[in-house]
């Protein structure tokens, strides 16, 4: 065999002058590598700062509806709490509202504020309307149901703070005078609940200021209010000065009641017949099951005991079309009057808080039943 001479490998110029310029494929592979970290960390960069935007956003759905209008230019609300008051707390605000005492600033236990009833026998201290704007009864009722929730005759403590006019409407036939320093002043109203509807004394300065401040935890949220993606770029803007905050305030009040309206009903004039005749069963039973037994079921909040027993529903059935307290046309339209030794009591429900078509689901029920 002949003897064949390996070449010389030689490095080719083109890429000699690649490695020595930094312009050939090794070259090629940085850049590429270059490119593809300056995207990543620049996508990162813009993750952060909308991480950022958003943690950092001026309407995050727990910002109190009172902070963000106070933001927005609006006068401090008249029934902030007073904490220099010795004694003041949330818990023992959130104690008095739940169980009508507290342990008191001084050693020992409070007295009662009623020995009757305690706020939530009437006022539920979630939010139970579905829309803040208006109300509607049916949707009331629906919407308590869904969170497991009584169906009671007061507006809900939550977003109270909110408010500024209570015992609005026909409360004035009902209360009299004793509405008018209520109408526009919370703690003037707390006192009127106090004395007058529970039946019990008045709270004492450090028991008020104590209950405002559990109330000023269960206000509005921002979340509350149902704001499309444009009204919330707007109240955005009016807080960053890029727009106008007496029309983002004004928007911001338009998302719900600053009062809930209160009229009274009478019964039909015709009780045998009632209001109509047809009722939906199913709608009775949520205000029975809700409603009724909420205060009388073991006697919770009254002397007269209700259950689910055929020997309720037959009493019941019984007085519909009496003129009777036991009448459900008669107690729901009128309630019942407070009696000396015996101060517990129903209130009336409101046409905003009972249909007269509610009325007649509950008949309904009641009277399918009687076995």
């Amino acid at each position: 065999m002949e003897n064949v001479k390996k070449p010389a490998l030689v490095l080719r110029p083109g890429f000699q002058k690649a490695r020595t310029t930094g312009c050939g494929p090794l070259s090629h592979f940085k850049m590429k590598k270059i490119k593809y970290l300056t995207i990543l960390f620049g996508s990162l960069l813009l993750f952060a700062n909308l991480a950022f935007q958003t943690s950092t956003s001026p309407l995050p759905a727990t910002l109190p509806v009172q902070e963000l209008l106070m933001k927005l230019g609006a006068e401090p609300a008249p029934h902030l709490p007073n904490k220099e008051v010795k004694g003041v707390s949330v818990e023992r605000g959130r104690d008095i509202v739940l169980k009508g005492y507290t342990d008191h600033p001084d050693g020992g236990r409070s007295r009662r504020v009623s020995r009757h009833f305690v706020c939530t026998a009437c006022h539920n201290v979630e939010r139970d309307e579905p829309d803040l704007t208006k109300t509607d009864p049916m949707n009331r009722l629906q919407y308590v149901a869904g969170k497991g929730l009584p169906f009671l005759q007061g507006s809900a403590l939550y977003g109270i703070v909110d408010r500024r006019h209570f015992y609005n409407g026909d409360y004035k036939k009902k209360y009299g005078q004793l509405v008018e320093p209520a109408r526009n002043d919370l703690r003037q109203a707390i006192q009127l609940c106090a004395t007058e509807c529970s039946q019990g004394r008045p709270l004492e300065e450090w028991e008020m200021e104590s209950v405002l401040s559990y109330l000023w935890t269960i206000g509005l949220k921002t979340g509350d209010l149902a704001l499309s993606a444009g009204e919330q770029t707007q109240i955005e803007n009016a807080l960053n000065g890029r727009g106008d905050k007496i029309a983002a305030r004004q928007l911001v009040e338009s998302k719900y009641l600053r009062g809930a309206p209160a009229t009274f009903l009478n019964p039909p004039a015709d009780r045998q017949l009632g209001y109509s005749r047809y009722g939906d069963p199913e709608t009775g039973r949520l205000i029975y099951e809700l409603s009724c037994l909420h205060c009388h079921q073991n006697k919770r909040y009254s002397f007269f005991d209700l259950d689910a027993s055929n020997l309720s529903f037959e009493f019941l059935a019984k007085h519909i079309p009496t003129y009777s307290h036991y009448s459900i046309y008669q107690v729901v339209r009128y309630g019942t009057s407070p009696l000396p030794g015996k101060k517990a009591y129903m209130p009336n429900y409101t046409k905003e808080k009972m249909s007269e078509q509610m009325l007649e689901d509950l008949r309904v029920y009641i009277e399918q039943q009687v076995k």
